[in-house]
């Protein structure tokens, strides 16, 4: 069902629980991969603040409405909060309504607001540590395949998304084999073909390629922001971050671009 069916006070209700649970999802997914980082149980205990300790509440934890109140410092002993904690939960927010409002509600809505979840759980550990961890690519394999039957053709969506995880993992691990022996070092590590493989399923063939051709302008421009203070950029919130267009509006993107020339 489409939000535009809806009427105008049904639909702007539904937009601000999405946006609302979006906040949640990334404040909760930045906090995972806080704990994660720094070898934390993100299960185990509340949440508090890293550098005192201090337990913190409701008021400290609503998202990016407790960082602009308290002007992004700990109520308890004022160390300044990074901004990423307000800028993720507002890009995830963002995100999920964008969702809705391209899937309407159904069943896909739900699972690319997963998926997405889990591209930002990626993007932020690999930020810290250079590393995607393999049970979050598992994960993004398996939610496809829940929702697989669940599609129009699950035969046509089964061998689409084999040929696109076939095109782009088998495909870029080739072309990375051959840059690393012609270049003599590492050129794109192997979590980034798995995360491109694991995209594949979901993007098909067509839309994989846009997917890479983004995901290197969206690299070209974080590496730009992170070379000014002399930090190295991993490859992964760049394929996570192409991700998100290439999912929502890729396949009009690519039927109109081939519209070009037939």
């Amino acid at each position: 069902m489409s939000v535009t069916s809806l009427g105008t006070v049904a639909a702007a209700y539904l937009i601000f629980v999405i946006f609302l649970c979006g906040a949640c999802v990334g404040s909760f997914v930045n906090c995972a991969a806080m704990r994660k980082v720094q070898g934390e149980k993100f299960a185990k205990g509340r949440s508090h603040c890293p550098e005192c300790g201090h337990t913190l509440g409701v008021r400290d934890l609503f998202p990016i409405v407790s960082w602009l109140f308290l002007r992004g410092r700990c109520r308890f002993c004022g160390t300044r909060i990074s901004v990423r904690y307000p800028v993720t939960e507002l890009v995830t927010a963002l995100a999920f309504v964008a969702v809705l409002v391209r899937f309407g509600i159904s069943l896909w809505t739900l699972q690319h607001c997963l998926l997405f979840a889990v591209l930002l759980a990626l993007a932020l550990i690999d930020l810290d540590t250079m590393e995607l961890p393999n049970i979050l690519l598992i994960f993004g394999v398996i939610l496809w395949a829940v929702f697989l039957p669940f599609s129009a053709s699950p035969l046509k969506g089964l061998i689409k998304g084999g040929l696109g995880a076939l095109a782009l993992g088998g495909a870029l691990l080739i072309f990375t084999l051959l840059m690393d022996k012609i270049l003599k070092r590492e050129t794109m590590g192997g979590g980034d073909i798995k995360l491109f493989a694991m995209l594949g399923l979901y993007c098909g063939p067509a839309v994989g390629l846009l997917l890479v051709l983004l995901s290197c302008l969206f690299g070209l421009v974080f590496i730009r922001l992170r070379s000014v203070r002399g930090q190295p950029f991993p490859f992964g919130p760049a394929i996570a971050a192409a991700a998100v267009p290439s999912l929502l509006v890729g396949p009009q993107l690519v039927s109109w671009y081939m519209g070009l020339f037939l």
